[in-house]
């Protein structure tokens, strides 16, 4: 028999399956892969609901229903100051992951090369290759993952198509400042390249740090297509419900891949996203606010254990150091032991990397009940006994 896709053949089963699946088999707590344990907003939840029993049940339209594209441009001018126009403008996808492979099946020809940030979300690498594109990896360095400006600019070249950039950024709880992003910007102009901008956790940003949209910043309207997350913003992560918002140039052809990807999602979700999208200001800042005081809340409860916890300003996640603990092993090897002898799931963050990876770094995620974070720091209290063993 003839092989298959080596690249996809090649690819392992993703950590998060992994770790979520060893911590169903040790009852453990999963504070490794990013879903909240409660439901989303219940007028949100009611109108998806009530949407299935009006008679629209049929293929929306490719681009999204009316309601939520003009949701989107609304929330767009509201939030960030974008002018984003709602009939071309604006795409609705299966989920901001689809949104990510359109966006980057529209830029990016075979031996074209786009710039990636480490530590990256595990999707970015295979879709670029699979398209037959050539990654350029710049790297973050804990603690305090400072943007490398003289690293990043040696990364553009004249071969160079965009960048993808992911503010607030998984899994460090990055969140780009105003002069990060105009050094990122500088660089698109210079080079005439595009980005792709992964902000998918735009509403999940932590006082002082202030989310900004690169495509606001002078001279990027034309060169970014935004990815935003309904999962996110409402936690309701198996919704799969994203959105695509950019120049009609760019997103007009992000719509030719979307049509043979997905073709459409769910016009009761969507319908229901619209909604939600609308709601008062006073929600999006509980929500950030209410995210603020479970990551201090778990980052406290680390510390007494003797993790040293990094800072997170958006996100879902917090980063920990374990090498207080005298453990052996590498980033995995620690993940499966406090799984296995302390019953508390999270990620080894050498996956958010290709090659060698800084060691003694774990991601745990703080989107729980505060009793659930609460136990958690409990059953790791005995960690250090554990590690030594």
């Amino acid at each position: 028999m003839q092989p298959a896709n080596l690249l996809l053949s090649s690819l392992g089963t993703t950590i998060f399956t992994t770790m979520s699946a060893l911590a169903v088999q040790h009852g453990a707590i999963n504070l490794g892969q990013g879903f909240p344990d409660t439901e989303g907003p219940a007028d949100v939840v009611r109108a998806a609901a009530d949407a299935l029993l009006d008679g629209r049940n049929q293929y929306p339209p490719l681009t999204g229903v009316p309601e939520l594209r003009q949701a989107v441009a609304a929330a767009n001018r509201r939030f960030w100051g974008l002018e984003v126009d709602a009939d071309r403008g604006v795409l609705v996808t299966s989920g901001a992951t689809e949104a990510l492979t359109a966006c980057l099946m529209a830029l990016l020809n075979p031996g074209d090369e786009i710039v990636l940030i480490e530590p990256l979300y595990d999707t970015y690498l295979p879709v670029v290759r699979l398209l037959g594109a050539v990654p350029r990896l710049v790297r973050l360095q804990p603690p305090g993952w400072a943007l490398p400006r003289a690293e990043l600019a040696a990364a553009f070249g004249p071969r160079t198509k965009a960048i993808l950039l992911n503010t607030p950024m998984n899994p460090t709880g990055k969140v780009f400042s105003a002069d990060e992003l105009g050094f990122i910007a500088g660089l698109l102009q210079q080079n005439d390249a595009y980005a792709i901008c992964d902000e998918v956790y735009e509403h999940l940003v932590f006082a002082p740090a202030r989310h900004v949209a690169l495509m606001s910043l002078p001279g990027m309207a034309e060169r970014c297509v935004r990815i935003g997350s309904a999962g996110k913003t409402f936690s309701l992560t198996g919704w799969k419900v994203g959105y695509v918002s950019g120049p009609p140039s760019l997103v007009g052809v992000v719509a030719k891949a979307h049509q043979n990807l997905t073709f459409t999602t769910p016009p009761n979700l969507q319908r229901a996203v619209a909604l939600g999208l609308g709601k008062d200001v006073g929600y999006f800042s509980a929500l950030a606010e209410g995210l603020a005081g479970k990551r201090d809340r778990l980052s406290a409860g680390l510390r007494a254990v003797g993790f040293d916890v990094l800072g997170s300003d958006g996100s879902y996640f917090v980063i920990a150091d374990y090498s207080a603990f005298g453990f052996g092993g590498g980033d995995l090897a620690f993940c499966r032991h406090i799984t296995e002898h302390a019953g508390v799931a999270a990620i080894p963050v050498s996956a958010f990397y290709e090659g060698e990876a800084p060691s003694h770094w774990i991601r745990f995620a703080f989107c729980k009940q505060d009793a659930v974070l609460d136990e958690a720091c409990a059953r790791l209290r005995g960690v250090r006994s554990l590690a030594a063993a």
